[in-house]
């Protein structure tokens, strides 16, 4: 059973679902996580990236070229979606507001996307980069359908599904 992402007036169970995962260890670990390879990205592209792509052939620099849009298209995508989580949090947001689907993870095809033989012409750091920002894009774009979606077993109770999340991530929670 799929929940409507645009509800006017969220179900219980989609405001308990937020709002439990809003407050939990697992949301922090992931936003911390999230914002570091924001920032991690962002001085290696205006860094050493960016001298990097400068000494490489014109076919492999139009691929950094592209890549590093897909990257920084991504972890944008993932960023704002987390900040939504803590303005729900903070009381800054309402969970109707958040349910909406412009505040749904977006560019799903530039972001999925990959180009695993361009790899192979790309700095080594910026792949790892790339590797890292489709790990946490993904881990996102679950964790927004099991919470706003509702996608997952319907008979599950909310702490039930964040266990189940926490043991996939292998994160131990110190209490929600």
């Amino acid at each position: 059973m799929t929940q409507n992402s645009e509800p006017n007036a969220p179900p219980e169970a989609l405001a308990e679902r937020v709002k439990s995962f809003a407050g939990s260890q697992m949301f922090r670990k992931t936003f911390q996580e999230g914002m570091a390879l924001v920032e991690e990205t962002a001085a290696y592209l205006d860094g050493p990236g960016r001298a990097q792509s400068q000494e490489l052939p014109r076919r492999a620099a139009l691929t950094y070229a592209g890549e590093s849009m897909r990257l920084t298209t991504r972890l944008m995508q993932v960023a704002s979606w987390l900040l939504v989580q803590r303005a729900i949090q903070e009381g800054e947001m309402t969970v109707a507001e958040a349910a909406k689907e412009k505040y749904r993870l977006g560019a799903r095809e530039i972001c999925r996307a990959t180009k695993p033989d361009a790899r192979e012409i790309l700095p080594e750091r910026l792949v790892q980069l790339l590797s890292r920002s489709e790990t946490l894009y993904e881990r996102v774009e679950r964790l927004d359908q099991v919470i706003y979606r509702g996608e997952g077993a319907p008979t599950e109770s909310v702490m039930s599904q964040l266990d189940r999340l926490r043991s996939a991530f292998n994160i131990e929670d110190e209490g929600t």
